[in-house]
């Protein structure tokens, strides 16, 4: 897998490879030397009231086991039938099942960025950005605000940084702040503030006013300019979707001064003076440096601040001429346009990007749903075209590979079984107990209302090597025990279930109480963990109760299978070749 997607997984890859390797070799060298030293014949020894209960529980158990499974082998049908049913049940559950990318975590941080009208002045976004740093400030679960007005190429922009309180003082996590202050920023007057919480992973590696993004490109500006708007408003009343905005920005205002000339010539002035005067007013030219004996301080000229606050202010401005001070009007006149403050470009084509979050409960996979129902709605022309960018890129490049990465992973479990064990069969009844693990796995995370995401696949690919270990000790043992002591199948595995059953017990509830933590634990940056143990658990415990009863069903189906081959092999032997 490619890009920081595939990173990740290479990561895990390298880590859990790394630790079953040397695992392997401890148990081989390591574990044996300190049985010879430790182990003792406990035999005769007398035990305590915990272990016997322990053991009474585990006796009790194994009875039940017993008992279930001579029902099982005796309706063997109606176990492939439930077999058959969960295969069914994966392909319903990945289909149904809400997607998303990243869980989204409480670093401790919210970033954001405060958008104001196009035509703002730098004293009406200071005052404004001074009003959302005060809200903001006043919450309870804040520490401390830094906000700034400028940055991103325009002047009506701002941003905010803002540093939360540790997650045991406030109580309440990153996402929750945020829509408590959503509702209190929306009253300020003049300009937008946009939240979003900070992520220890954020891929995409473009920026913009919400986590996720929509990018509209054209060959043309014009149904660019015209249609944006329109999917804009579109996206703001999908239900789902929150902190809508563009960075299309072609509303700005501007001033074009035309010269009368020959009014002016009368009145002995020219288009340099007049083209001076406009700039020493509004244009902050530097006219000298006052030295002292520390420091020095730069003179920069223009007019007062009332004066430049809007174009009223040119009716103020006078003209030195022969015959006294000129009012600017009487030898120019202003007419006042539009103009774009910034034309953004994806590649070589002008494009406006949407960003957006999510609201609550709402998955990456069905914003991205109503989002392509909403164009498609719409109606855009042609020229038009629409495509996720950022954030939704990556979460849309890796919907196409995890399929190949699954798929890749049972393929080379396959290949390395049927090496061991000589076998094309065998290789299957094991690859039987992945099914029930994801299934168990996707219904955990439906219970605890967490999607499926990168995080979760990790987690479903760790499965994979936990769950086949079920059975792999049964049939490991009921081939050793068909081959050795001549044994048959139905003998074999169900000898092999008793005796395999501590041990796969034990395997199980190690591996899912090491993920309970996972599964349960808080604190900062625990979202991301989450899912991770919730898959595991939840894999665990379903594979757990039906692999103990598919797994010897299923091999006895295979070794009937096998002898019905064999024997109509030997009912039609090939014909021997001829003597040349």
């Amino acid at each position: 897998m490619g890009g920081i997607v595939g990173r990740l997984f290479r990561e895990f890859a390298v880590t859990l490879s790394t630790a079953v390797f040397v695992s392997m070799i401890i148990s081989l060298t390591t574990t044996p030397m300190m049985c010879a030293y430790l182990l003792k014949n406990e035999r005769a020894a007398e035990h305590g009231r915990i272990y016997l209960a322990s053991e009474k529980f585990f006796d009790w158990v194994l009875s039940l086991y017993r008992g279930s499974l001579h029902l099982v082998l005796d309706h063997t049908i109606l176990t492939l039938i439930v077999l058959f049913i969960t295969i069914a049940l994966n392909a319903v559950l990945i289909v149904k099942i809400p997607k998303g990318f990243f869980p989204v975590e409480d670093t401790g941080a919210i970033s954001g960025s405060v958008r104001g009208p196009q035509d703002s002045s730098f004293p009406a976004m200071d005052n404004s950005i001074r009003q959302i740093g005060a809200v903001i400030k006043n919450d309870p679960a804040v520490q401390n605000v830094i906000a700034f007005t400028g940055g991103g190429g325009a002047t009506n922009t701002g941003s905010l940084y803002v540093a939360l309180k540790p997650l045991a003082n406030r109580k309440v996590s990153a996402a929750q702040i945020i829509d408590r202050l959503r509702p209190k920023l929306n009253h300020l007057p003049v300009a937008s503030a946009f939240l979003q919480a900070v992520q220890d992973l954020r891929i995409g590696g473009r920026s913009s006013n919400a986590m996720y993004q929509y990018t509209l490109q054209s060959d043309n500006v014009k149904d660019l300019s015209k249609w944006a708007p329109i999917i804009l408003g579109a996206m703001q009343h999908l239900s789902g979707l929150q902190d809508v905005s563009s960075d299309q920005q072609n509303g700005g205002l501007d001033e074009v001064m035309n010269y009368d000339r020959v009014t002016a010539a009368k009145l002995g002035l020219t288009a340099q003076s007049l083209d001076s005067t406009l700039y020493s007013a509004f244009g902050q030219s530097e006219v000298s440096i006052i030295y002292t004996q520390l420091n020095q301080y730069y003179v920069v000229l223009e007019v007062a601040p009332q004066y430049w606050q809007s174009p009223e202010g040119l009716k103020d401005i006078y003209l030195q001429s022969s015959g006294g001070n000129i009012p600017l009007l009487t030898v120019a006149k202003g007419q006042a346009n539009t103009t774009p403050l910034a034309i953004n470009h994806t590649g070589l084509f002008p494009s406006v990007t949407v960003s957006f979050n999510l609201g609550a409960n709402v998955s990456l996979s069905d914003a991205t749903l109503a989002i392509a129902q909403m164009q498609k709605r719409l109606g855009a022309p042609s020229t038009l075209q629409g495509f996720y960018a950022g954030t939704l890129q990556a979460y849309q490049q890796s919907l196409g590979t995890e399929p190949v990465l699954i798929v890749t992973a049972l393929l080379a479990v396959y290949i390395v079984l049927g090496i061991l064990y000589e076998s094309l069969v065998h290789p299957l009844t094991i690859i039987s107990t992945l099914p029930s693990a994801s299934v168990g796995a996707m219904l955990a995370l439906l219970a605890f209302k967490q999607d499926l995401n990168i995080i979760s696949i990790i987690g479903i690919v760790l499965l994979i090597g936990i769950v086949k270990k079920n059975a792999i000790m049964m049939i490991d043992f009921a081939l050793q025990a068909e081959r050795e002591e001549g044994k048959k199948p139905i003998d074999a595995i169900f000898e092999a279930c008793m005796l395999r059953f501590r041990p796969i017990l034990m395997t199980t509830m190690a591996a899912l109480l090491g993920a309970l933590p996972l599964a349960l634990g808080t604190g900062t940056g625990y979202e991301l963990r989450r899912p991770l143990g919730i898959t595991i658990v939840g894999g665990l415990i379903l594979s757990q109760l039906l692999t103990l009863y598919t797994t010897p069903v299923v091999y006895l189906a295979f070794d009937r299978l096998r002898l019905r081959m064999e024997s109509k092999t030997a009912r039609h032997p090939s014909p021997a070749p001829e003597a040349g």
